[in-house]
This record gives C-alpha cells, sequence and structure tokens, in this order.
C-alpha cells in the first residue's frame, strides 16, 4: 500500500503544479467571430495576461468546431497585409498579449457548423509547459475591417 501511496502523491502534486501554472494565465474578452453559413474559416481573439513571474507561451489551440486551429499574425508583405502562420505566441511576465482583428489571433480552419451569434464555441488553449486552458468563448457578430493598401 505504502509503495503505491507514493507515485499516486506524485501525480496529485504534479496536476496541481499545472494547475497552478496554467491559472497564472488569465484570458479576458475572448470571442469568435460569426461567419456566414458555408464559411471554411474563422477567427477568434482574446486578451491573455500572465500574472506570473515567468514569460508563458501559447503553442497550440484546439476546438471541436474546426478540424484545425492555427496561431496566426498578420505582416504586411510589399505593402499588402497577409496572414501568416505563428509556431507559438508569448505572454511577457506580468504583461499581456492582445490576440485582436489585424493582429495575432486563432485561426479556425474548416469549420464543421456555422457559427451564428449567441452561440459558444469550446476552445482548448495549450501552453508550452503542457497545460491546457479550457474556454467557453461567445460568438460575436463584428464588422470586417477594411485593410490598408489592399490591391
Amino acid at each position: 500500500m505504502k509503495s503505491l501511496l507514493k507515485p499516486f502523491l506524485l501525480v496529485v502534486l504534479l496536476t496541481f503544479s499545472l494547475a497552478s501554472l496554467a491559472q497564472e494565465l488569465q484570458v479576458q474578452d475572448p470571442y469568435v467571430r460569426a461567419v456566414p453559413p458555408g464559411s471554411p474559416v474563422s477567427a477568434a481573439f482574446m486578451e491573455l495576461h500572465n500574472q506570473g513571474s515567468e514569460q508563458r507561451t501559447l503553442v497550440a489551440a484546439s476546438s471541436p468546431v474546426s478540424e484545425v486551429v492555427e496561431l496566426h499574425t498578420h505582416t504586411k508583405v510589399d505593402g499588402v497585409m497577409q496572414m501568416r502562420r505563428v509556431e507559438s505566441i508569448e505572454v511577457p511576465a506580468e504583461g499581456k498579449t492582445l490576440l485582436e482583428p489585424g493582429g495575432l489571433h486563432l485561426m479556425l480552419i474548416n469549420l464543421k457548423e456555422t457559427l451564428t451569434p449567441g452561440s459558444q464555441v469550446e476552445i482548448t488553449l495549450t501552453l508550452d509547459d503542457g497545460s491546457q486552458i479550457e474556454l467557453s468563448v461567445p460568438v460575436r457578430k463584428t464588422q470586417m475591417q477594411p485593410m490598408s493598401n489592399h490591391q
């Protein structure tokens, strides 16, 4: 019995440690952009606040409403704004990172259902330490922002 107690306690402590690390990263004002029926993609936006003393890094995301969720940013290439996939999104110690239209965001690709205003989307964020943050994110109707210098 004693031989089983130590591994069990280790698993419990590790679980609580990962949970407390994830709690250092707070998510505020998350939302997913509503899209017309048949649209294959949408985007999710939010504020990531790091309450901890060490940088945190978002390395992946997933959602049951899409086949793939990618971390993205916008960059200007030859005067034209283009979306690009990024490997990670850093949140500085005791700082914040905005995921917003025209900047960093989550792309929900190959949607499996129509995202209508007022519904909720489940999104899981995965951090560099393996911890995860489970979110229930509202779908909002938003106006598309015009892109300057769009050709």
